[in-house]
């Protein structure tokens, strides 16, 4: 009991020492809460420990919990702090900590007085706070008892100081016709009186303006200093006593400036050097001055040697003519190469006479093409384990490397990989989709 009142004095002298004020403070506020009160949850923490509870499921349910109504009046303190008065009321089957209970529902009404210390002000959409206080309860209009309830909550904000309110709390037993229990609340907060507005207090009126002095004419141009607008160069009325501008301070004035905004040159009567294609690069300095470029070229475009509409510095291949959705390298089967002749027996690796004759054309084509590489994946279809799988399909896609290299195929542009029975072509449900499953497959590198 000492314990429990010296922590919440504790928590009184903190919730105090934050105790700042702008004008985030809460305004008194009354809510109107739903709770369930679980008693069967804390009992069984209690006795079995908490990873037992979790380990087996055995928490109470929301249905088997009691349910009840409770009125709150809640004020701030500060921009952090909250004062919380609750008043709970509930039916239910009250098991007094000694294990007893009282047979059926009866009225529980309970009070406390908590302090409620926020993370973040009332001006934020989700307000985290921890809660703490004291609390006294009558069970059945006889049994009398005190506890301390401890909580979290979250508070959403709806706007013009109403919330809901989203809590929960330990009640802590401190006499000896109290239990520990849980109690969960939702509810909806609403100020009592709306809040004042901020006192504005008017500025002082402007001092008189001082007493305007004799016009006068600095620049001696035949227009007064207070109509002039460069009282200290001679100018002219056209341009209120200024001279002729140059806009684009390119050193021809405006009216002789065929482009007066944009800095140019005498040459195009003071407008900058054209560029007819628009590409930044002007033409005295464009080698394609008609075509949009880039500098590096001299106003040219990115040249596409191999002509596939995949510019060389994009194009992967770019001796090579391609597809735009292979990066400008072409596929093998643009050269009339079909990996689905490439098969193999089941459970082996040994290349059929159908299979080498098709890596022949494959040989064929990559030492036509020296600057194609190539991935070769090897794959089998759903018989066996796993991890078996995957080995005999790495054996298939280095069988397939290992002729093309007795070929003459450099080693350094093939990579074989093996994906077990991964991706499959057929059905494997029958002996031809399995057939066709059993296979490599060739892709050029991006």
């Amino acid at each position: 009991m000492r314990k429990i009142l010296l922590s919440f004095c504790m928590l009184m002298l903190v919730a105090m020492s934050i105790g700042q004020t702008s004008n985030w403070k809460k305004s008194p506020s009354l809510g109107l809460n739903f709770f369930l009160k679980d008693f069967t949850t804390p009992d069984l923490i209690g006795r079995q420990g908490l990873p037992i509870v979790l380990r087996d499921g055995t928490w109470n349910k929301p249905v088997s919990m009691s349910p009840g109504v409770s009125i709150t009046y809640l004020e701030g303190l500060s921009d952090y702090v909250d004062f919380a008065a609750n008043l709970h009321a509930s039916f239910t089957n009250y098991q007094y900590f000694n294990g007893t209970k009282q047979g059926q529902d009866k009225f529980l009404l309970e009070s406390d007085a908590n302090v409620r210390l926020k993370l973040v002000p009332d001006n934020y959409f989700l307000v985290p706070y921890f809660s703490a206080g004291l609390g006294a309860s009558m069970y059945g209009g006889t049994y009398f008892s005190a506890y301390a309830p401890v909580g979290v909550g979250l508070q959403f904000k709806l706007g013009d100081g109403n919330f809901i309110d989203l809590g929960w709390s330990y009640h802590l037993r401190i006499t000896d016709y109290s239990n520990y229990n849980f109690q969960y609340s939702l509810g909806f907060v609403s100020p009592l009186t709306e809040k004042k507005a901020p006192v504005v207090i008017a500025p002082p009126p402007p001092p008189p303006p001082p007493a305007k002095p004799e016009p006068k004419d600095t620049d001696k141009d035949g227009i007064t200093d207070d109509v002039d607008k460069c009282p200290t160069v001679p100018g002219v009325a056209k341009y209120n006593g200024c001279p002729v501008p140059d806009t684009d301070g390119d050193g021809i004035n405006d009216e002789n400036d065929k482009c007066p905004t944009v800095p140019g040159v005498a040459k195009y009567n003071g407008c900058p050097i054209p560029d007819t294609d628009k590409d930044g690069i002007n033409d005295e300095e464009d080698k394609c001055p008609t075509v949009p470029g880039v500098a590096r070229y001299q106003g040219c475009p990115v040249p596409d040697t191999d002509g596939d509409g995949v510019n060389d510095e994009e194009d992967k291949c770019p001796t090579e003519k391609g597809t735009v959705a292979n990066n400008g390298c072409p596929e093998m089967k643009d050269f009339g190469f079909d990996f689905k002749k490439i098969q193999f027996a089941s459970g082996t690796a040994v290349l059929t006479k159908a299979a080498t004759a098709e890596l022949d054309k494959a040989a064929t084509i990559l030492n036509e093409h020296a600057s194609l590489n190539v991935l070769i994946e090897g794959y089998t279809d759903n018989t066996g384990k796993p991890a078996t799988n995957q080995t005999l399909s790495q054996k298939r896609a280095d069988a397939a490397k290992a002729y093309l290299v007795k070929k003459g195929v450099n080693a350094d542009r093939l990579t074989a990989t093996g994906y077990g029975a991964e991706n499959p072509l057929g059905d494997n449900k029958t002996p031809k989709g399995k057939a066709e499953n059993r296979r490599v497959e060739f892709k050029v590198k991006k």
